[in-house]
């Protein structure tokens, strides 16, 4: 899941690089970001999610702190995103709380 959330992370990440308009918001949100930063924001997170998810395979025990870490600031980062692209954004939030609650799951990740 942490693979499929991030590789969804860096799809977001690369439609805001490369098309400037795809994403649209309203003149009222607060924390008003250039589309382009969000893009880089999401490819960057969505990367360290696919690199960490592997980790997790490769059974590797400092994965899972790592993994609840980039779960957490991955959720953040779509909550301040949900303007842009509500049921995206959403979806990435549920797969990155699915993530917390497998990895802090008893006898998830075995030292």
């Amino acid at each position: 899941l942490m693979i499929m959330s991030g590789a969804f992370q860096a799809i977001a990440g690369l439609v805001a690089i490369f098309d400037d308009e795809f994403y649209v918001i309203g003149r009222n949100y607060t924390f008003d970001l250039d589309v382009t930063a969000w893009g880089w924001v999401h490819l960057i997170l969505g990367a360290l999610l696919l690199l960490i998810g592997f980790s997790l395979l490769a059974r590797q025990a400092w994965a899972g702190v790592v993994a609840i870490m980039l779960a957490v600031l991955s959720a953040v980062a779509n909550f301040f995103f949900i303007p842009y692209y509500p049921f995206w954004a959403i979806l990435i939030i549920a797969l990155n709380v699915w993530v917390i609650w497998s990895v802090t799951r008893p006898g998830a990740v075995r030292t």
